[in-house]
């Protein structure tokens, strides 16, 4: 058996297993940072969206605008292609985590933003009426409950960052996806490498996808 499945093929692409195994330990690496930061813009610029100060919300409407609307490969190519131009040199990894956090931070802040006002305003007059504090009602009233409406939705934003990650391949990253790509064009072996990648892509997403699964039927039920 000569095609692209060969004994043969499986046999090379299992020799340099461990080089796939860096580039998925790469990936894992620089979606872990990514969602880190994501969550952590996506969270403040949510909160602040349902805010009252115009101008910060007019800025991060166009934060959102921007980046929901172009193509993450065009933003890792301007830090990566452009920023040097300027003066301002970044590591591939760090331009890998910028690229992930920066674009599916505006998701989440839009996520966040929508799970706040889905909690209901008697919640907030309750608490203010109690002599709760703006920010005590905001951390211990309306977050708790927005939490847990978000959360579905939150966690399929983990997920998309993920397979997102594979953009990387684009500038030499050395994650996953960029491995597959330079090891099958140097071996010309193409059915056990894409068959591989795939799977262990699998092996991070679907469990995220399972979790996510499971609390949109929990959110349902408690509706």
């Amino acid at each position: 058996m000569n095609g692209p499945f060969s004994i043969r093929n499986w046999r090379v692409w299992f020799d340099d297993a461990p080089l796939f195994l860096r580039g998925y330990g790469q990936t894992l690496l620089i979606s872990f940072w990514g969602l880190v930061f994501a969550l952590l813009i996506g969270i403040f610029a949510g909160i602040a969206l349902t805010g009252k100060r115009r101008a910060v919300v007019a800025a991060l409407r166009g934060y959102m605008s921007f980046f929901q609307n172009t193509p993450l490969m065009i933003q890792i190519f301007l830090y990566y292609n452009v920023l040097p131009k300027t003066g301002v040199r970044l590591s591939v990894f760090t331009v890998g985590v910028l690229g992930l956090a920066l674009y599916t931070g505006a998701y989440v802040a839009d996520i966040v933003a929508s799970a706040i006002r889905a909690v209901p305003l008697g919640q907030t007059e309750a608490a203010l009426s109690q002599g709760m504090s703006d920010s005590q009602t905001l951390w211990y009233v309306i977050l708790p409950q927005a939490v847990k409406v978000g959360l579905p939705a939150l966690t399929n934003q983990a997920v998309n960052l993920i397979k997102n990650s594979s953009i990387m391949a684009v500038i030499a990253g050395g994650d996953l996806m960029y491995i597959a790509d330079s090891w099958s064009g140097s071996n010309l072996i193409y059915g056990p490498t894409f068959v591989m990648t795939g799977l262990l892509y699998l092996t991070i997403c679907l469990p995220i996808s399972l979790i996510a699964r499971s609390l949109e039927k929990r959110s349902v039920r408690d509706v």
